[in-house]
């Protein structure tokens, strides 16, 4: 049985809600999900045994009234952009708050409430010397999670993630119907995506089993692909093909400087330097884990022709108001 407590921090997103659906579907007795805007996590407040907390848990008061009768925590707070770090260090304060310190201020409330587990999310790459702040962010909240030998850490490293509401392939799908040609950054850069269902069963079975206790577990797909042959085949499943064409790295980087200027920072110079990186893996999963990861292509069509869709019936609203 999964413990009966379950607090998940930032859980109201796109991973967040497929744990909760899982872990309600394994029948935990409470699961208290804590995230910033109430107004996000409407959908998650109709499920059974589901408690939603709006709460800064970066404020360690706050963070403190979230753990009373916590069994385990599985914390999902994670950002992809932060300001350039001061000369000299590895990363910017806006990755050091959410990827280091939050860690840091977890692990010592479990201690304070005698919380035993705690199910840490980082990232495939993550390595202290890696090119890019994120990565480097992410390796530090790792040590950060798994400072106290006498908390159950498990951390968990997701190449990208998708899944219906990604926000990776769905922009790449939308992107297409507006543009004609494709300029793209990092264009032979391998990802290994892994599916949001695959990842919330990682934690579950975690849970489940008590397993991985101070180990480190990638998650990751079946197939490996170059961000251009993701780009095609996101463009190919909306309906909207594209021509796509890779930018030198010097381009990449004035293309990558003017975007993450712009409202929504489609890319940013240090999502770039992640690239350097090939997002892949050992092996896909873990054999312990027992999960047969999902191929892209059995999922992806789905959810992508919605883009195709949405579009078709965007032309009929306007026809009809001729």
């Amino acid at each position: 049985m999964v413990d009966n407590n379950i607090l998940i921090i930032g859980g109201s997103g796109f991973i967040g809600s497929q744990l909760v659906a899982q872990l309600v579907r394994a029948g935990v007795g409470q699961i208290t999900v804590a995230c910033r805007r109430y107004e996000r996590s409407k959908h998650l407040q109709v499920m059974p045994t589901v408690r939603v907390v709006t709460a800064d848990v970066h404020d360690e008061a706050a963070l403190d009234r979230l753990f009373a009768g916590v069994d385990a925590v599985v914390n999902l707070v994670g950002i992809l952009q932060s300001r350039r770090g001061a000369a000299g260090s590895s990363y910017g304060a806006d990755f050091a708050r959410a990827h280091v310190e939050l860690p840091r201020k977890i692990v010592a409330a479990c201690a304070r409430h005698g919380v035993k587990r705690y199910v840490h999310f980082s990232a495939l790459g993550a390595a202290l010397q890696a090119p890019s702040m994120y990565l480097r962010s992410k390796a530090a909240g790792e040590l950060a999670a798994l400072s106290d030998p006498g908390l159950a850490v498990t951390v968990l490293q997701p190449s990208v993630v998708f899944g219906e509401h990604d926000h990776f392939l769905n922009l790449f799908a939308v992107l297409q119907k507006y543009v004609p040609v494709m300029l793209l950054g990092g264009a032979e850069a391998r990802f290994q995506p892994v599916y949001v269902g695959d990842v919330a069963q990682a934690v579950v079975t975690v849970l489940q089993q008590r397993i991985g206790a101070g180990k480190r577990y990638e998650l990751a797909g079946p197939q490996i692909y170059t961000l251009r042959q993701l780009v095609q085949l996101a463009g190919l499943y909306a309906g909207h093909v594209r021509p796509i064409i890779g930018l030198p790295p010097s381009l990449a980087a004035v293309q990558a400087f003017f975007l993450e200027h712009l409202p929504g920072q489609l890319l940013s110079r240090d999502n770039l330097a992640s690239m350097q990186v090939d997002n892949i893996a050992a092996a896909p999963m873990a054999a312990e884990l027992g999960i047969v990861p999902t191929a892209l292509e059995a999922i992806a069509p789905r959810y992508l022709a919605g883009v195709h869709e949405q579009q078709r019936l965007a032309v009929y609203r306007r026809n009809a108001r001729r």
